[in-house]
C-alpha cells in the first residue's frame, strides 16, 4: 500500500522510502519506519533507506513470493499509520526461513530467534514448502544464545489460519495449544522429535486439509526459558496413542502435561526477566 504522500522503491534487499510532509508543524525526525528513524530530512522529506533485514521488517513466504512489510508511524501521533509492503520473487535458491527477529533481554544481551521448514531429517532447510496431504511438515525453532546462560526453547502456542496477519475474523486451527501441548497429536501421528541441543525443538507436523483452496499460515509464540524452569506454563508436550501426555524433554515428570486437556495455569509466581517470548509466520503450501 502506498500513500500519495509516500514513494517506495523495493530494490533487492533494499528499501526506499520518501514520505512528503505536508503539514508545516510536522518533527520530521519523529516519523519511523519500523523502528528505524529517517535516514535523511529535509523541510518538507523524511527518507528512509534501508535494508530489509533491518528495522523490524516482517517476511513471509507465499508460494513463489517473499512479502517484507513494516509500519511508518509518528511517535507523537498514535493513530499515524501507514503499512509498506515490497514483493519479490523467491530465489530459487532461498529456503523459507520465515522471521529472524533479534530480541532484547534485560541486560542479557540479544536473542536470535529463528523458525523454519526443514527437510525429513532437519538436516537442512526444505528445498519445497510443499507437503502432500498426510506426510509430515519438518518445523524446526531455534534460538541463537550468544553470552547468554543454557536456554530451553520451547513452542508455547502454534495455530494455523488462512491469513498472513492473525485477525479477529480469521479462521483458526490450534496446534500447539495451553502453554506448549501439541494438541494436534490428539487427532494425528503429529509429535516432537528428540531435541540434539536444548536451544532448538523439532516438530514433525501431520500436513492436514484445512481452508479448502486458500493458503495457509502457520503462526507461533516461541519461548526461551531456564531449562532448569519447566512447569505447567514452559513445557512441550505431545500425546502418545495407548500411553498418554508425554513431556518431550524428561517423561519422568509428564505429570506437567496433565493439564493438557484442562487449562495450564502457573502454581507459583516467576519472574517475566526469565525469558522472551517472540511471535513468528510460516507458510507451508499443503
Amino acid at each position: 500500500m502506498v500513500d500519495e504522500d509516500m514513494k517506495l522503491e523495493c530494490r533487492p534487499d533494499f528499501v526506499t522510502l520518501v514520505w512528503t510532509e505536508r503539514r508545516s508543524q510536522a518533527d520530521l525526525s519523529l516519523f519511523r519506519l519500523g523502528n528505524c528513524s529517517p535516514t535523511r530530512i529535509s523541510a518538507t522529506e523524511a527518507v528512509f533507506s534501508v535494508y530489509v533485514n533491518d528495522c523490524n521488517f516482517r517476511r513471509i513466504v507465499t508460494g513463489d513470493h517473499l512479502m517484507y512489510t513494516n509500519d511508518l508511524t509518528y511517535s507523537s501521533s498514535p493513530d499515524f499509520t501507514y503499512p509498506v509492503a515490497c514483493a519479490y520473487e523467491r530465489p530459487n535458491n532461498w529456503y523459507p526461513l520465515i522471521y529472524e527477529p533479534v530480541f532484547s533481554t534485560y541486560g542479557l544481551g540479544d536473542l536470535v530467534f529463528h523458525i523454519g521448514l526443514m527437510n525429513a531429517d532437519f538436516s537442512g532447510p526444505a528445498e519445497s514448502s510443499t507437503f502432500p496431504l498426510g506426510s509430515f511438515i519438518p518445523i524446526m525453532a531455534s534460538v541463537s544464545q550468544m553470552t547468554h546462560q543454557p536456554l530451553l526453547l520451547l513452542l508455547e502456542e502454534c495455530v494455523a489460519a488462512t491469513t498472513a496477519e492473525l485477525q479477529p475474523e480469521s479462521t483458526l486451527y490450534p496446534i500447539i495449544a495451553n502453554k506448549g501441548c501439541l494438541v494436534d497429536s490428539l487427532v494425528s501421528p503429529s509429535k516432537f522429535e528428540q531435541r540434539q541441543k536444548s536451544s532448538e525443538i523439532h516438530l514433525s507436523l501431520q500436513a492436514f486439509r484445512f481452508g479448502l483452496g486458500e493458503r495457509v499460515f502457520i503462526h507461533c509464540k516461541l519461548v526461551a526459558w531456564d531449562p532448569n524452569g519447566m512447569d505447567r506454563t514452559k513445557k512441550a508436550c505431545h500425546y502418545v496413542k495407548e500411553h498418554g501426555w508425554e513431556l518431550l524433554d524428561n517423561s519422568a515428570y509428564s505429570n506437567l502435561c496433565d493439564c493438557c486437556e484442562s487449562d495450564c495455569k502457573s502454581r507459583r509466581t516467576r519472574s517475566t526477566e526469565s525469558g522472551t517470548d517472540p511471535s513468528c509466520t510460516l507458510a507451508p503450501s499443503i
